[in-house]
């Protein structure tokens, strides 16, 4: 992987409300190979937790810089990772009723 990401999230800026409905719709965005940085003031792990129940396989989450004062993490969208694009599945923007 390269030091290109397709998008660059400081969500030290962003109300804590926002950020992982933010971070997930980057990442569920991202195009299979492609990773995004994440920036915050405080140890991301929780969010590792969260991406790890929602897509085990799919990601890989690489620390850059561990505080004490600034976290930078990596994640990347795993090539082939969901066999698909979510816009395939009957399901993408709405619902599953039949």
């Amino acid at each position: 992987m390269t030091a290109q990401y397709a998008s660059i999230i400081d969500v030290r800026r962003i109300p804590h409300h926002k950020r992982h409905a933010l971070i997930f719709g980057t990442f569920d965005a991202l195009p299979d190979g492609e990773a995004l940085q994440l920036i915050n003031d405080h140890d991301p792990k929780p969010l590792y937790y969260q991406l790890e129940e929602r897509a085990a396989d799919a990601f890989e989450w690489t620390y850059l810089e561990a505080g004490p004062s600034q976290w930078r993490v990596q994640i990347a969208k795993r090539d082939g990772a969901f066999g698909h694009d979510a816009g395939d599945s009957c399901c993408s923007g709405g619902s599953c009723g039949g």
